[in-house]
Parts: C-alpha cells; structure tokens; sequence
C-alpha cells in the first residue's frame, strides 16, 4: 500500500457531452496533479450495431486530449451500448493493461488535489460513499434490503453477512454495500472488468426474483460494482481515502449542481482550468458549457441557494434550478 505505487488511471471519453468532460478532467489532472507518472486512457467506445450513431470523440478534441497527455483507446461494445451507456465503464475497463492497478473517474469529475498521495491498497477495491437509498426502492411487494441484496450475493456464491455494516440497524439501506459507480479500483482491470461484465449481464438477462420489481436503468453498474468489490476482498474505502469525493477529487455530476453546492474553491479550480484560450476554444462548442462557465449562468445558479443551508435532497436542488430554466448539461 505505498503511497508512491503507480497505477493507470481511466475515463470514458466519446461523442457529445463526455467528450468536453473529458477536457475539463485532463486539464485538473495537469494542473493540480503534475506528479501523476501513471498512464491516463481514455476508452472510447467504436461505431457498432449497439450504437445509433458514431460514439467516437471529435477529431479536434481528440487532439486536445492527446496533447494533455491521454491516451486514447477503442473499444467495442458487446454487450450494453446505446441502450445502457453505463455500461461504457464496464466494458472499457478491457482497454487497460492487465495486472497494473487502476483507478476509474466518472468523466464529470475535476482533480482538485495531488491523488499520488493518496494511499490506495489495490489489493483491497473499494468504491465511492457519495451515494444515498436510490436502490433498491421500496414497493409494495418487495421482500426488504436484505432479501434483495442476499439473493445476488447468492447468485454469485458470495458471503453476504461478511458485506454487511453491522453498525447499522437492519433493513436500514447503509446496512449493505452500495456504492456511487464514480470511482472505483483495483489490482486487475482485466479481472475485474470479466466480472464486472458477468455479473452486470446475469443480472440484466435473469435478475433474481427477489429484485423483479426493481429497476435497473441506470442503477444496473452500482447493483453489480459492490458484488463485484466484496468477489474481490475489497469493500468500503478506508477513512485515508477521504479525499476521493473531498479535497483531491470532485464528481460534480451535472455543472449546474456544482455552481449550486460546490466548494468556492472547487468553483475557482473550474474556471481556472477552463480559462486558457485553446481549451476555452473547444468548451465553447458545448452549448450548456459555454452558457455555465463563460457566460455567467453558473453564478446565477450558484446566487439562487445559500450554500450554508442547502436542501438536503438532490432533487429539491435540480428542480429549482429547472424551474428557473437553468438545468443544463
């Protein structure tokens, strides 16, 4: 677990919004984590059947990115593709070397601070905690947190009782393993990602009949990411780990819900990053991009709260950013 062990990092890269994502990732990784020695890929999923159109990223920000200092791979989409976008971080996770330790990022994620310090015990995978109860629900006829979850760990012949947070109380949802997909890593890209992919597909084509009432758009990667993680030995990440999700790194998710409850200095980093002329070039052709960053509309969001007593629920932060028609992303 030495803090100066190497690993590759991971995003997903392709056409649309992912693509300008990507941007504004390389650019906080440059800046403010300059000692990364590590490979940066960039999978990039290929025109096939799955897609409706060419997923591929353009070929002027592809060129951008490569200066930055990415690594750009193909991949093929087999198994999700259009109909499960999600399943990008899955299938991608091919493209790394196999046996080196990795960590994969969200693309809506800024590097805020030096991850090389950060102690990561690869032998050990965990996910991110920036999570809440979004799955599974409660409906009238489900069985309960616990049965839900015991019969996937079943279906993979995994220890459930050993995944459990005994400090809290039953059929309460931090009782079992749930991660936010954002972040995660591992020693083996290559092992994971056939697990990964086995798992996420038996659930898919023959879910258990403890969970048929539930849905798994998009919430199929974060049903699957913590059987995988505990298949593994790993589990949740350690209090060293703090910084993912804290200081080191932001998953802002969506720009206007970073000008709403984002950190002033997580703000400045963004701006800051976005304001050389050549990447401010590229930015520009994203609509919602150019209007949050360079004409203003994020500091109108971020003047609609009071970043002191923000509602506690997502939701009630999107729906009035919505309904002062300033969602965009």
């Amino acid at each position: 677990m030495a803090q100066d062990q190497q690993f590759n990092i991971m995003i997903v890269g392709q056409a649309g919004r992912l693509q300008y994502e990507a941007l504004l990732f390389m650019a906080s990784l440059r800046q403010y984590a300059p000692d990364f020695k590590g490979q940066i890929i960039i999978a990039e999923p290929q025109p096939a059947p799955l897609w409706d159109k060419d997923p591929r990223i353009a070929p002027d920000i592809k060129t951008a990115l490569t200066e930055l200092g990415a690594d750009i791979r193909p991949f093929a989409s087999v198994h999700f593709g259009q109909a499960y976008p999600y399943g990008n971080k899955i299938e991608g996770l091919a493209v790394l070397p196999a046996s080196e330790p990795f960590v994969f990022f969200d693309t809506d994620t800024l590097i805020t601070g030096d991850i090389t310090a950060l102690p990561f015990d690869f032998d050990r995978p965990a996910a991110s905690m920036m999570r809440g109860p979004t799955w599974p629900l409660e409906e009238l006829y489900w069985p309960g947190y616990a049965a839900s979850w015991k019969a996937l760990y079943d279906r993979f012949g995994l220890d459930f009782e050993s995944s459990l947070d005994l400090r809290q109380p039953d059929e309460y949802w931090e009782r079992y393993l749930y991660f936010n997909a954002g972040w995660f890593f591992g020693a083996d890209p290559a092992a994971f990602a056939d697990r990964f992919t086995e798992y996420a597909v038996s659930i898919r084509d023959d879910p258990p009949a403890e969970i048929v009432l539930q849905s798994l758009d998009p919430w199929l990667d974060q049903v699957a990411l913590p059987l995988v993680i505990h298949s593994f030995g790993g589990g949740r990440p350690s209090s060293a780990l703090a910084g993912l999700d804290g200081e080191i790194t932001c998953h802002y998710r969506a720009l206007p819900l970073l000008y709403a409850r984002g950190t002033d200095r997580q703000i400045g980093i963004l701006e800051e990053i976005a304001a050389p002329n050549k990447l401010k070039k590229l930015l520009k052709q994203y609509d919602p991009f150019k209007r949050m960053i360079y004409q203003g509309r994020g500091h109108k969001v971020r003047a609609m709260f009071d970043q002191n007593d923000l509602p506690r629920r997502e939701q009630a932060l999107r729906n009035k950013i919505k309904a002062a028609g300033f969602w965009l992303r």
